[in-house]
């Protein structure tokens, strides 16, 4: 028996796997089909005209507005009636009121659809009518248009007597993309895979706008699994601050479907990108797909950065996933919101620890992390499920940055608010313009009971199927198999093959950065003389440095203070009498040494002074720590838990390779002396 359902929402019939397997693939061929027609036309027409690179600014645009006027065909009267009697009436509020008369929610005014195109006598009227057809079309159409620049391209195909041209082989009967034909998710799918095509042919901007769709897969299945079985049916909020095309939430979208089963899941759609072409195809995509309620909430262009104007500050959202660009500066933002020092956003300037104003700001040269740390902002918190994040970062966001400093900081706080379920490495070259090492992160407010102050990381390195031809930098994807083994790996957790997961807690990733001083000994200081600041400053421009010269006393403490070597508080004569004396320390010798967390105390008071006493006074007994200055950092090392050291060679090896080598030169001074 088929059974077929709808969920709620704007969620598509559904039908059973048998059935809806052979659909997939029937839709699979027409679409491909269907793109490759659009494809041709590229070839066709725009060959002497472009580079291939720059194909994609004329056909994008002319394939959305090929599939709109399709839609808005029949109702075309209907929407201009409409405007003529909104207009009689002096309605300027008419955007609402059209969107019902065409009975989407786009619409065209203008009297001319692309068919009445053909009837203009020459090229100046055909670009008249052209532009005035584009005119007519919706804000929301419009703003598509304004970012992909497409106007522009008017003038150099009115000049090659292209245009024309341009719309005759988008009309072709063979190119059939009317909504009887194909449907919304199948335009789609058509878009999406021009997109894809364009991308790969400029490999090289691919990676800052593309992310492959193996590897948003498994983001997805990672973020979803865990709760797929136990989330409520209802509306949840998607989001996605770096959004792209705005492939990452189409997919995620339906592998929530899918994993929900015959749950009625209804989900929203929300973004934001900087790039105005990117931003552009994820609008269009989303309008194409018949979500147009989903393309009024994504917002992009070059001024709305999500680090310097966050459009979305007001919501929290259930699952969220980014592929933040990594390694570029954000000084440009930094500079928006008041300089370095001067930030009060409250998604990085966050309580935690008992300070209340806990600084999350990274360096201006790489933004990457804030991109997590806005993405944590917007989490809920007064939901039984929380919220689910999964974010691709390269390598640096694992370790860069000091103890106290903000990359740092954004790891501590996610660590210590036990946010953080897991780190998948994934293997070298899986983008299109870039080779580095890519980590997905994984992260939940809700974690299940065994993963509670756990963090597993999974090597998955080497888990990949390798390309018939590489794309740019890209040589190896993510097979349905490969994502099997790691969504297992992942779900195995403490259970899972140990050579490739390992699991730790929380604050085996800390540590605290001790400051180790030791005094400033000079030839000419004399023991037991208290000297002043302005004393010790003529006495260092005087005198030099000796590791048996007398220690400099800055302080006398008062009588009754106990001495504590390893806090810089010693014991020294002051006028004969033993008193409580701090020296001043030797800026050049001042060191900082990494203490882990989880240092075992032993009979100490702390792991600091076991560490200290262990590791450092009994190779500089006169050394002493500032416990003004321990500051608390976190990090991730894949090399260390991760590097398999390759096995030593045995000495009968060894020999065996130096007399092959012998042999080999003898052989070779026979033939010269013969």
């Amino acid at each position: 028996m088929v059974v077929v359902y709808r969920t709620s929402g704007d969620a598509p019939l559904r039908a059973g796997p048998n059935l809806r397997a052979g659909q997939d693939k029937v839709n699979a061929t027409t679409n491909a089909r269907l793109a490759q027609l659009i494809w041709n036309i590229a070839d066709d027409v725009l060959r002497d005209l472009y580079v291939r690179g720059k194909y994609r600014d004329v056909i994008l645009p002319m394939t959305v507005l090929r599939r709109l006027d399709s839609v808005l065909v029949d109702s075309h009267d209907a929407v201009v009636a409409a405007k003529q009697s909104l207009d009689n009436a002096g309605i300027t509020n008419q955007d609402a009121p059209l969107r019902q008369a065409a009975g989407q929610d786009f619409y065209n005014t203008s009297a001319f659809t692309l068919k009445d195109l053909r009837a203009a006598t020459g090229q100046a009227q055909l670009r008249q009518n052209f532009e005035a057809y584009l005119d007519g079309f919706s804000p929301n159409v419009q703003e598509i248009l304004d970012n992909f620049e497409f106007r522009n391209q008017i003038p150099r195909l009115t000049k090659a007597d292209a245009l024309g041209t341009l719309i005759e082989k988008f009309l072709d009967p063979t190119l059939d993309v009317s909504p009887s034909a194909l449907d919304n998710h199948g335009m789609g799918s058509v878009f999406e895979e021009l997109v894809r095509r364009f991308n790969e042919e400029n490999n090289e901007e691919a990676g800052e706008h593309w992310t492959p769709r193996d590897v948003v897969k498994l983001m997805t299945r990672l973020m979803f699994e865990p709760v797929a079985g136990t989330i409520p049916e209802g509306t949840y909020l998607l989001y996605d601050g770096a959004m792209g095309t705005g492939g990452m939430l189409t997919v995620a979208e339906d592998t929530l479907r899918e994993l929900t089963g015959d749950k009625k899941i209804s989900t929203h759609l929300y973004g934001q990108e900087i790039n105005a072409e990117t931003y552009a195809i994820a609008k269009a995509d989303l309008i194409l797909k018949g979500e147009g309620r989903a393309a009024d909430n994504i917002k992009g262009g070059p001024e709305f950065s999500t680090l310097s104007n966050d459009q979305f500050g007001h919501l929290e959202f259930d699952f969220m996933l980014s592929n933040p660009p990594y390694g570029k500066s954000w000084k440009t933002d930094q500079e928006r919101m008041g300089g370095a020092k001067n930030i009060d956003d409250p998604r990085f300037l966050v309580e935690h620890a008992g300070d209340s104003e806990f600084s999350l700001v990274t360096r201006s040269s790489d933004g990457q992390m804030l991109f997590l740390a806005n993405l944590i902002s917007k989490m809920k918190t007064g939901t039984t499920t929380g919220s689910r994040i999964a974010e691709i970062h390269n390598g640096s966001s694992l370790f860069t940055g000091d103890a106290g400093q903000g990359e740092s900081n954004i790891r501590r706080y996610v660590i210590e608010n036990d946010m953080l379920e897991a780190i998948v490495a994934l293997p070298l070259k899986l983008f299109y313009n870039t080779g580095i090492a890519t980590y997905i992160w994984v992260l939940s407010n809700r974690k299940e009971q065994r993963r509670k102050g756990k963090v597993q990381l999974i090597d998955a390195t080497q888990w990949f199927t390798p390309l018939r031809k590489n794309l740019g930098e890209k040589n190896c994807e993510l097979s349905a198999a490969d994502i099997e083994r790691i969504m297992g790996t992942f779900h195995a957790f403490d259970q899972a093959d140990e050579d490739v997961s390992k699991v730790f807690n929380n604050a085996d990733f800390g540590y605290f950065k001790v400051a180790v001083d030791r005094p400033l000994r000079l030839v000419d200081a004399e023991p037991g003389r208290v000297y002043k600041a302005a004393e010790i400053k003529k006495l260092k421009e005087a005198s030099e440095r000796a590791d048996d010269a007398p220690a400099v006393i800055k302080k006398v403490h008062k009588i009754g203070t106990e001495p504590d070597p390893l806090h810089g508080r010693f014991e020294a004569e002051i006028d004969g009498k033993t008193r409580v004396v701090e020296y001043e320390r030797d800026g050049d010798l001042s060191d900082t040494e990494q203490v882990p967390l989880n240092e075992p105390a032993g009979e100490h008071a702390d792991g600091i002074e076991a560490f200290i006493r262990r590791e450092v006074l009994p190779y500089a007994p006169d050394a002493w720590i500032d416990t003004s200055k321990t500051k608390i950092g976190y990090e991730v090392s894949f090399t260390r838990h991760f590097y398999k050291p390759t096995p030593m060679r045995t000495l009968d090896e060894i020999r065996a390779d130096i007399k092959a080598l012998e042999d080999e030169t003898d052989e070779l001074l026979k033939e010269i002396v013969s």
